[in-house]
């Protein structure tokens, strides 16, 4: 059988901090227990259905934990729609999902060093060097279910950058923003958004400076960038609200603030759609 939802009624539900039941006829859903996020460019849901099914987002099929929890994001260029197929036994399920549209910033960055904006030949070995220890430690593939707890903040501040915006570097058009930019003063505590274990702790990455990355699992994973200090090494956990490192300018940075980014596996979603407003 096949449902479909629109978006504005999953956003609104969504907002409304109610676990949304798909679908909502009596005569299905018996297989898709629940399905929580917003779909749009960015975002990262959380299903669970009954333990031992198997979870097929379009031709891929997603892991899920031992009581049924799965999870899949959307990239920024995303525009759907996507197909769910959920199967146990002799019953299937298929739900097709629209994408809401979304609106990209553009963004001017001046005043970064030109060394940084386009590297040297011995710099960019570097780049790529690091970039590749980042994608091992997003491929992190545990039964961790960090990723199906309401996230939080992991630093307050003023939102300097977003998601997706365009971004312009000393006059240049570079790739678009893939993180959220939080304004705060340097060595300010920053928290685990949820719970996890440190798969990346890097005090020096070119582009990124202080450099962390933690595995909340089933391929989602949360890095922290420019940090001043970093608190916890590789392979300790951590719990949601532990501090793990401090505000900093490293990097590729014009002053110090926190540019937290979340993925799923190697698709870049974006951090602002797992938690709230901003607290004051």
């Amino acid at each position: 059988m096949t449902a479909r939802f629109p978006s504005f009624l999953i956003a609104l539900l969504t907002a409304l901090s109610v676990t949304l039941l798909l679908p909502v006829s009596a005569a299905a859903g018996e297989l898709l227990l629940s399905l929580r996020g917003d779909p749009a460019p960015g975002a990262l849901l959380v299903g669970q259905t009954r333990p031992g099914a198997t979870v097929m987002l379009d031709k891929q099929q997603l892991r899920l934990t031992d009581d049924g929890h799965f999870t899949f994001g959307f990239g920024r260029d995303d525009t759907g729609p996507a197909r769910l197929h959920i199967s146990a036994e002799q019953e299937s399920e298929t739900y097709e999902i629209t994408l809401a549209h979304r609106e990209w910033d553009i963004q001017r960055v001046d005043g970064l060093p030109q060394r940084t904006v386009t590297p040297s030949a011995d710099a960019l070995a570097r780049i790529n060097a690091e970039a590749a220890q980042v994608r091992r430690a997003r491929e992190t593939d545990s039964a961790l279910q960090g990723f199906a707890e309401p996230f939080i903040w992991p630093v307050t501040g003023r939102i300097s950058g977003v998601y997706g915006s365009q971004r312009i570097l000393n006059g240049e058009p570079r790739r678009p923003h893939y993180g959220v930019d939080i304004a705060a003063p340097t060595g300010t505590d920053i928290v685990a958004p949820a719970s996890g274990v440190i798969t990346l702790a890097h005090d020096d990455m070119f582009y990124s400076g202080g450099t962390l990355l933690i595995d909340h699992g089933l391929g989602v994973s949360s890095t922290y960038l420019h940090l001043s200090e970093i608190l916890v090494s590789e392979g300790d956990a951590v719990s949601q609200g532990d501090v793990i490192a401090r505000v900093g300018a490293t990097g590729r940075a014009t002053g110090p603030h926190l540019c937290w980014r979340v993925n799923w596996y190697q698709e870049r979603l974006d951090p602002a759609t797992l938690v709230g407003e901003m607290p004051r």
